[in-house]
């Protein structure tokens, strides 16, 4: 029996490792292509392939007791973050005036469906990273919120040149990232009143892997010009 057990779970150690390094591969590839003039266009249009290999990776890791309820609630979040998304892009009032061009593909009421996977992944993983502080839940879900809102200060830098989003101005006002953070407290707190309990070794990889892929971009960037 303690055999089968260290099988699976070095089968577990094994698939993860390689995961891993798929990802890293896929995003240092990524860099690159966004780097070098000849490549960059093409690469723009590969964006939503590198979210839905995220979510994929996370799905493929996905631990909960409550799988059926687990998936409606995401779905739920998915489905706010687009619509949420469509208002603010049409009316200009939650974000400010913005327009999406066409890094992150399909769109539906002017708005990439992809945009709501992106709100699910950043809840999704940053729920999982805040559940091991040592606080109480609502210190989680503003620490949480705060990841969210780092994550998209440094999004909003490279997000106008991989062409997924640009704000009237260049820049995306205060208004912005007030919004980013009153929303993700919701999403947050809407999921932790669910009661679902879930857990995700690639969550904080994937979070920290993303935020390393944009950094890198900007930096590259600036030094570029």
């Amino acid at each position: 029996m303690k055999n089968n057990i260290t099988g699976i779970v070095n089968i577990i150690r094994t698939k993860e490792k390689k995961v891993r390094l798929i990802l890293i591969i896929f995003f240092t590839v990524g860099v690159a292509g966004f780097a070098l003039p000849a490549t960059s266009n093409f690469f723009t249009h590969l964006t939503p392939f590198a979210l839905l290999l995220s979510i994929s990776a996370l799905a493929v890791f996905h631990r909960t007791d409550r799988y059926k309820k687990s998936l409606i609630i995401f779905s739920i979040i998915f489905i706010s973050g687009f619509l949420i998304e469509a208002v603010g892009v049409r009316s200009g009032m939650i974000f400010g005036t913005y327009s999406y061009g066409t890094g992150l593909g399909l769109k539906l009421l002017d708005t990439p469906l992809m945009i709501g996977i992106n709100w699910l992944l950043l809840v999704y993983c940053t729920s999982i990273i805040v559940n091991s502080f040592p606080v109480h839940d609502i210190f989680k879900i503003i620490s949480a919120s705060l990841l969210m809102v780092v994550y998209d200060v440094l999004l909003e830098q490279t997000a106008p040149i991989l062409d997924m989003w640009e704000f009237e101005g260049g820049y995306a006002p205060v208004q912005n990232y007030l919004s980013w953070f009153i929303i993700s407290v919701i999403f947050l707190l809407f999921l932790r009143l669910t009661g679902i309990k879930f857990e995700n070794r690639m969550a904080q990889f994937i979070f920290v892997l993303q935020l390393v892929f944009f950094a890198a971009l900007l930096l590259i960037f600036k030094l570029l010009q």
